[in-house]
């Protein structure tokens, strides 16, 4: 006598919903591993920062050390700005507004406080700088990158940070008082230009006309002026931020004297 085999298709379904679901639950578990990779991409220090640039200033790190080696901190244009004290003694540097009429630089590094999605998009996709860490300071008018400041303690040696000829030596007056000099400088590879060095004291040898070499020129020493500003590069160091300033101007708009 003839039997009809058994009925066997909601098995069949059975099956497939359940690799299915194995699929949808390892699809999800694979999802979840991505976003936690991202996140510790995201948030893991960076590399790449140059020893002894933006890290805390220790005793050692404020003894005299020399003059700076080559290192360029930041462009305008084909002008290359180094950097004006010797890495030893560098406890951060930042970048601010300075005024309208100051001229953008373009770090040369990468920016140490950008925002969490900025930190993820460099990490998947690569940009955002290596090398010399910068911190983004705000506050000021006209370009934020208008102000380059490189943060050392008081008494350090300061140093041309372009060739060129000092076309400026003025103090630098606030509030009706004369805090340290104002060094203005017109590098001899753009001449359109002139850079200003403030917040230190100018070297007595120093007169309008003479020379500077970059790196080897000694230009004067950091000013404490924590005791007249509100330093904003204190956030990123272990002491007051005092700091050398650095910014670039048409030459037509510098009052030289």
């Amino acid at each position: 006598m003839y039997s009809a085999p058994a009925y066997r298709r909601p098995e069949r379904r059975a099956s497939r919903s359940a690799r299915r679901a194995r699929r949808r639950a390892l699809l999800a578990l694979a999802v979840v591993a991505f976003v936690v990779v991202l996140a510790l991409a995201a948030f893991r220090p960076g590399s790449g920062t140059v020893v002894g640039i933006g890290a805390p200033a220790s005793a050692s790190r404020l003894l005299p050390a020399g003059p700076p080696r080559p290192l360029v901190v930041a462009l305008h244009g084909t002008l290359r700005i180094q950097l004006p004290v010797n890495e030893r003694n560098v406890t951060a540097i930042g970048y601010h507004g300075a005024g309208e009429d100051i001229l953008p630089l373009d770090p040369v590094g990468r920016q140490a406080n950008q925002g969490a999605f900025s930190r993820l998009f460099h990490r998947i996709f690569g940009g955002g700088g290596g090398g010399v860490a910068y911190y983004q300071l705000g506050g000021g008018s006209g370009p934020s990158t208008g102000s380059l400041n490189v943060g050392a303690a008081p008494g350090t040696d300061v140093y041309a940070p372009v060739d060129g000829t000092i076309v400026g030596l003025r103090d630098y007056v606030l509030d009706g008082r004369a805090y340290g000099s104002v060094i203005d400088i017109q590098p001899s590879d753009e001449p359109s230009v002139v850079v200003s060095v403030t917040h230190l004291r100018a070297d007595q040898s120093l007169t309008v006309g003479a020379p500077v070499s970059s790196r080897t020129s000694k230009l004067g020493t950091v000013v404490d002026f924590s005791p007249v500003e509100r330093l904003a590069l204190a956030r990123y160091t272990q002491d007051a931020g005092n700091h050398v300033a650095i910014s670039v101007r048409a030459a037509t708009t510098v009052p030289l004297r």
